[in-house]
């Protein structure tokens, strides 16, 4: 368990919420509510959703950062500590909460939506718990999910500068990141010595970005500013521009981050790049899954489950990614057939992969062309929303390139959230460094994906419920955010979009690119696949190109389990719905199940299931 929970359930979409209040505020509030719990007149269900505000509260505390990306300011100079011993205070703090809350409340005597709250809360500490067990097996340095890159990226987009005092705890928190870094480099150490190391690319590529982190000024005599130097610079400016400070003050905060990365940031990163360097030989040259580790299978088995929050077991999901295949393998082949493709599927893969008409050029032109072209698909859905949704999320979405220092190649789009309040909108980022890797008939389905009715639609509208206890808003299964995203994807079709047979085979290439995934997730981890022969499978059954499935290959290799959410996910929600629409018959209202599943947050699976028999039954009942 790389981080807390808390963190944990910020980085995973990178979500936020709405600001936090400040301690003396937070200490009134929490008095409020622990009176409201032992008020005799309260029913038991407003007496649990005030507890769980309270225990959410004092969860937060732990997590400045946290605090931050929910639009707070509290501890605002501090970066998380990133312990093992932290670890085990939060998880402390937990399992007393739940020790709690099963003597203080009576289950029998909630409402439906309290007894959901109940279950999510105990389920969340076992899955901590769970990750706690096996946290000497989670990956420290990855290219996927390491602090050498999150931590630089939360300080960019995450920290606001507002006043004199913001950027003193800017500066702040670069020594923060000093600290936390060597706190990670401890834990990387402490895994080897139990012979636990990702394979060699993953050190590559976190040493790549590492470097990139101390090019330009002030680690090196050049006209040029580092990342993090550019930033601070141009939030300095913004300030002197504002009126807040003056030329003089200016000065001095751009000598005091000059100085904080010289001093803390550059040996810190300098001690680990180093570290990765010594190391590197003794990691894997051929990557493969983490079978090979003493208990790999069981730690294996522990990722499906939290990924998925099934019992399905590795060879249930193989089984299941193979029939997934061969099904929509069938329906691209019928789409070969219709748009008169002389050739079989392979060479309309071939086709597919290297034609010209497929891309954008490699050029700033290309890329800004790419970036237009994707807000107007994301416009078109917008106006047929009110159509199939009651709820509409209040938060904007926006559309941008990922910041240099992290681009890669082929790597995969991902979404970040705004707050509530609007005032940061969430963010669909694409990766454009190789425009050979973002066919444009793919680019429609992604764009569902990550936008509406996908991830923004569904984490904004979490953020903003306003009759559910914050944790909930807050709550993240990948399963269940994944799920809905790649269900919005066929979704969309049904709302006009993929006005071309080369679009919708661009949709049907994203899902069979997800189906591809629980074979590829489950061969490398539970099978003994290497990375070229699961590359070698992946190239076989899709046309996409091959850096980005080189990409996608290494990214499983690291993160075992959290590929085989999104195509479970989904099939579970068109299973729902199909359920729905059987019993309801011509009574089936699609705004109403969308509201259904979507107004609980996000779930796993067996509670989702609950939430949508709940409202069938109470559907039912009305007829």
């Amino acid at each position: 368990m790389r981080y807390s929970l808390i963190t944990l359930a910020v980085l995973a979409l990178l979500t936020g919420c709405g600001p936090n209040p400040g301690v003396d505020q937070q200490q009134q509030q929490n008095g409020q509510a622990t009176e409201l719990v032992e008020h005799p007149d309260k029913s038991e269900s407003e007496r649990l959703n005030a507890w769980f505000d309270i225990q959410y509260q004092r969860l937060l505390q732990l997590s400045p950062m946290t605090i931050t990306r929910l639009g707070g300011k509290d501890s605002y100079g501090e970066i998380d500590d990133f312990s093992r011993e932290a670890q085990q205070r939060e998880l402390s703090m937990r399992e007393a909460s739940v020790n709690e809350l099963k003597q203080q409340f009576n289950y029998d005597a909630l409402t439906p939506e309290a007894r959901e709250s109940y279950d999510i809360w105990v389920y969340q500490y076992k899955l901590q718990k769970q990750e706690d067990e096996f946290q000497h097996m989670d990956y420290v340095f990855d290219q996927m999910r390491g602090p050498h890159s999150y931590l630089p990226q939360f300080l960019i987009n995450f920290h606001k500068v507002e006043t004199e005092a913001d950027m003193e705890a800017y500066n702040s928190r670069i020594e923060g990141i000093a600290r936390a870094m060597g706190q990670f480099l401890e834990r990387a150490k402490q895994q080897t010595e139990e012979g636990i190391r990702p394979p060699r690319f993953a050190y590559e590529k976190v040493i790549r970005v590492s470097e990139n982190l101390l090019n330009g000024y002030p680690f090196e005599d050049s006209e040029k500013a580092s990342t993090l130097m550019a930033d601070a610079s141009m939030k300095i400016d913004q300030l002197l521009a504002d009126g807040v400070i003056d030329n003089e003050r200016a000065d001095e905060l751009r000598q005091a981050t000059s100085t904080a990365l010289t001093e803390h940031f550059q040996p810190a990163y300098q001690e680990v790049i180093n570290w990765l360097e010594s190391d590197i030989e003794n990691t894997p040259e051929i990557a493969t899954g983490v079978h090979r580790f003493e208990n790999g299978n069981v730690y294996y088995q522990a990722r499906l489950e939290a990924s998925t929050t099934t019992d399905l077991t590795a060879e249930e999901i193989h089984q299941i990614g193979l029939d997934e295949v061969a099904r929509i393998t069938d329906e691209m082949n019928e789409i070969r057939e219709r748009v008169g493709f002389e050739g079989d599927l392979q060479a309309f893969f071939e086709f597919i992969r290297t034609d010209e008409r497929f891309f954008y050029p490699n050029t700033d032109e290309g890329r800004q062309a790419y970036l237009e072209q994707t807000r107007d698909y994301l416009d078109f859905i917008n106006q047929r929303l009110p159509d199939y949704f009651g709820v509409l999320p209040r938060a904007e979405l926006v559309v941008k390139r990922v910041e240099a220092f992290r681009e890669q190649d082929g790597a995969p789009a991902h979404y970040s959230a705004g707050t509530p309040d609007g005032e940061r909108p969430g963010v669909y980022y694409v990766h454009l460094s190789d425009m050979s890797a973002v066919p444009k008939n793919e680019m429609e389905a992604i764009a569902y994906h990550e936008g509406n009715p996908g991830h923004h639609m569904q984490i904004s509208i979490a953020q903003e419920l306003e009759t559910l206890p914050r944790f909930r808003t807050q709550a993240r299964f990948t399963v269940y955010s994944e799920g809905w995203a790649l269900y919005s994807e066929k979704l969309a079709k049904e709302m006009g979009a993929y006005q071309s047979d080369y679009s919708d085979f661009g949709r049907l290439t994203t899902e069979l690119w997800r189906a591809v995934r629980l074979v590829v997730d489950t061969g490398l981890h539970a099978k003994g696949w290497t990375e070229q022969e699961a590359v070698d499978y992946f190239k076989d059954h899709s046309p996409i190109a091959e850096e980005a499935i080189r990409a996608e290959v290494q990214r499983y290799l690291v993160m075992p389990g959290q590929a085989t959410a999104y195509k479970v996910g989904m099939q579970r929600i068109q299973d729902l719905r199909a359920r729905a629409e059987a019993k309801l018959g011509e009574h089936f209202d699609i705004k109403a199940f969308h509201d259904t599943v979507l107004g609980g947050g996000a779930l796993p699976l067996h509670l989702l299931e609950r939430r949508v028999d709940r409202w069938i039954e109470n559907h039912s009942r009305q007829l």
